[in-house]
């Protein structure tokens, strides 16, 4: 075929005479993506022992010259999300009114209540009640969520296994079975589990734990899938085994970025207790859901003050743990 090259490949000018192609030369020179993207150029792709030069030994159409570049995944998906925009604004019938009548003077007095919360020392209290129950059902969610997406996260991950294919089957079970929890809403997971186990905390837990837990699996799964293997290398060399390569390697170098990303799980997981209260669970959004059936505006505001005043703290303290983390 041709002269070996002192990259231990061959040379692509000994291929049908083309031009030798090296890693600086600019000329016949394409990324795997632009080889991709012209279906005309009909030619082969000589790659060396370091994996980055490549050449190409001929050019077939010569004369059309070369081909349109074809759409990719990305103008594909854009292409669609425009259409499936454009089709819900021909659904929407314009000729009704955006705001029912009252709806001005309604949304005055909310307003105009914003600046008059209810300050009542019952109705305080009652807001730190709520809070604190918000706070807790969070908190053991978030935890549980945890807990379910380190072991699953691992397997999905397919670090522990090195038969190809056992690897390719327990990945995709995990990745699927991950992607199947974080397909349905915390409030959808919450109408279905107070079905089933009635107004219990049991049914808030585990309505926040089961989203949180697809969510934060996939996330490490991505985490351990994408460490470098250069510095796994040496552990494997030294005859560790998958699991001390996990234990010593991987995770060390991926824990401050998931605890980083788990505390902030826990903040959004703190709005979303107080939005699963509206289902009757309890806590802030349940005294909120009362005040505005009731159109006592003064209540609803001071509640959201509380909701807000939860956030802005479990904000401060989880950006005082990932400053920590991180030095």
């Amino acid at each position: 075929m041709g002269t070996p090259s002192s990259f231990g490949g061959f040379h692509p000018a000994a291929l049908k005479g083309g031009p030798a192609v090296h890693g600086g030369s600019l000329t016949h020179q394409f990324t795997a993506d632009k080889i991709r993207a012209y279906p005309s150029v009909s030619s082969l792709v000589q790659f060396g022992a370091l994996g980055s030069t490549m050449a190409i030994a001929e050019h077939t159409d010569t004369g059309r010259g070369w081909a349109a570049p074809r759409m990719g995944n990305r103008g594909l998906l854009t292409v669609i999300l425009v259409g499936a925009f454009l089709w819900s604004l021909l659904n929407v019938n314009w000729g009704e009114p955006l705001l029912h009548d009252g709806g001005l003077a309604a949304a005055a007095r909310l307003l105009g209540a914003m600046l008059r919360p209810d300050l009542a020392p019952d109705l305080l209290y009652l807001g730190l009640v709520a809070s604190w129950r918000t706070l807790a059902y969070a908190t053991a969610g978030v935890t549980l969520a945890f807990a379910l997406a380190l072991p699953t996260g691992i397997l999905a991950s397919g670090v522990l296994v090195r038969q190809p294919r056992l690897r390719l089957i327990t990945a995709t079970a995990c990745r699927a079975f991950l992607g199947s929890l974080r397909a349905i809403h915390e409030l959808v997971w919450a109408w279905l589990l107070v079905a089933a186990l009635g107004l219990s905390p049991l049914a808030a837990v585990l309505a926040l734990a089961l989203p949180y837990a697809g969510i934060l699996g996939r996330i490490l799964a991505e985490m351990l899938h994408d460490v470098p293997e250069a510095p796994l290398r040496s552990l494997r060399s030294s005859g560790a085994s998958e699991w001390q390569v996990l234990l010593y390697g991987r995770l060390p170098l991926v824990w401050p970025d998931l605890a980083s990303y788990a505390l902030y799980r826990f903040e959004c997981g703190i709005r979303s207790a107080a939005i699963m209260s509206f289902v009757g669970l309890g806590g802030l959004g349940y005294q909120i859901q009362i005040s505005l059936d009731d159109l006592n505006y003064a209540q609803v505001w001071t509640f959201v003050y509380f909701l807000v005043a939860l956030v802005v703290l479990v904000d401060a303290w989880s950006s005082l743990i990932r400053t920590r983390l991180v030095a």
